[in-house]
């Protein structure tokens, strides 16, 4: 029985909690007790949460541990000395000891993650970056395993650090069975983006959101600025002003992003061949996309696979 426990202090954001149902879900698919959960606190009793909900925890003295899993807070959370000390005293001792969001800034001022790489939310990772120079912060990252250490992102990226433990532990068959009962999209691995360009862009109207639908279900097509017009139901003058006020980019550069976003991810998650990827995201050939890669991150698209593959 691997014994889970989840580390909270005073505001606290509880949707750090969810990940524990990824445990929970793993015991009904291996149809066996794998894992125990536990939530833990400096002196154990109730914890607000930063949104005042409440939770019942046991007291760090209370056992040992498998892994211990810090959650994050809405504001940089800063550790008690009861929490520094117990979390470097249990380096060694737990086999795994992981953070969600911001709980990597916790990780951070007990020292674990000195000489590691690390990630956290993307609207603090500077902030981690610059308090903490021991530490290689890597921005735009899901989750990142440095030996027994493991950070992730922002709130949701914990379900896909659960969800890697528990591939880890009992194999992809188990870790995919929870993510489908779970009503997720198998895990996200922890070389991709924190961001989405759908998101980035934030059109205000209906029609450019309609505009940049079709684009991504259709990256393969020429996806002219006329074509764009005609699916925004606009003229293509008019479309090309009123895309560039909602989005702050030319139609052209937004399909760009777009087709980057979606070969990032064939890069991450499939073994095609560069050329493959190239066509299938409307790149049309493999020297187009190394541009757009250049353009989008500073390095072509086989230093981004490899350097997925080393994570």
């Amino acid at each position: 029985m691997q014994r889970i426990g989840f580390v909270v202090y005073p505001d606290f954001q509880v949707i750090g909690l969810a990940a524990a149902t990824v445990f929970e879900i793993a015991n009904l698919v291996a149809e066996r007790p794998v894992y125990e959960v536990h939530t833990l606190s400096e002196a154990g009793g109730q914890v607000a949460a930063s949104f005042g909900v409440t939770v019942e925890s046991e007291p760090f003295a209370g056992g040992h541990w498998d892994t211990l899993l810090l959650c994050g807070g809405t504001d940089l959370p800063v550790a008690s000395s009861g929490l520094v000390g117990y979390l470097q005293g249990q380096v060694g001792i737990v086999r795994r000891i992981a953070s969600i969001c911001t709980g990597a800034f916790i990780l951070a001022q007990a020292g674990l993650l000195d000489g590691r790489r690390a990630t956290t939310h993307w609207l603090t990772a500077r902030e981690l970056k610059d308090r903490y120079p021991a530490i290689t912060v890597e921005e735009d990252r899901i989750f990142i395993t440095d030996g027994p250490i493991w950070t992730s992102a922002g709130m949701t990226a914990g379900i896909d650090l659960a969800l890697a433990m528990v591939e880890k532990d009992l194999g992809a068959g188990i870790s995919r069975d929870v993510a489908r009962k779970l009503v997720l999209y198998h895990r996200r691995s922890g070389g991709q983006s924190q961001h989405s360009t759908l998101l980035e862009l934030e059109p205000k109207s209906d029609r450019i959101q309609m505009a940049l639908d079709h684009a991504r279900r259709n990256l393969t097509a020429e996806l002219s600025v006329e074509e764009l017009a005609e699916a925004a139901r606009l003229s293509p003058r008019q479309f090309s002003r009123v895309f560039r006020a909602e989005t702050g980019q030319s139609p052209a550069k937004a399909v760009e992003h777009l087709r980057v976003e979606a070969a990032r991810l064939m890069l991450e998650q499939t073994a095609h061949p560069i050329e493959i990827i190239a066509r299938e995201t409307g790149f049309a050939d493999r020297e187009r996309m190394r541009k757009a890669f250049l353009r989008a991150f500073g390095q072509p698209p086989q230093a981004l696979r490899r350097s997925v593959q080393a994570a």
